[in-house]
């Protein structure tokens, strides 16, 4: 099944139950899929691959993340509210996120493959990191492990 058919079933499910906050998100991330959709054409009509899919809900759950730590920052916990819980609804449209265990034991591995020895290294490490951690882990937890990792090969 599809994620445009997924989402389908799960916006007439949330119709039934009446559950606003799924109903909401979910013609949020419709929308955000088929602005999408419309940037990727090129003469006729465009269907976006899983990954430029994967993307748009990646985008979308940031958005959430970005503006929940604007909020709490700012003491909008009514706002905040409402991101977390659309928030945890992307959720079920992402991949299973990676423990911190799980990334360390990937940054371990690249860190070996590419011979990188120090902070300055940095960059070599998170180019190939990301690469195979995208959608499966946040940036900023990659980047944290990172740099802990070539610190103590550093030091």
């Amino acid at each position: 099944m599809s994620l445009q058919e997924k989402l389908a079933e799960d916006l007439k499910a949330a119709m039934r139950s009446r559950d606003a906050v799924r109903l909401r998100t979910i013609r949020s991330l419709r929308a955000a899929l088929m602005e999408r959709e419309i940037a990727e054409r090129s003469g006729g009509a465009a269907v976006l691959t899983e990954e430029q899919e994967l993307a748009v809900v990646q985008k979308q759950a940031k958005q959430r993340r970005d503006a929940l730590e604007q909020y709490d920052r700012a003491g909008r916990e009514d706002l905040a509210a409402k991101e977390r819980e659309e928030l945890e609804v992307l959720k079920d449209y992402l991949p299973r996120q990676l423990d911190e265990g799980e990334v360390r034991t990937v940054v371990q591995r690249v860190i070996a493959e590419t011979g990188a020895s120090s902070p300055r290294d940095m960059g070599k490490v998170m180019g190939l990191a990301m690469k195979q951690l995208r959608g499966k882990a946040d940036g900023r937890m990659v980047q944290a492990v990172a740099r802990e990792l070539l610190s103590e090969n550093a030091g």
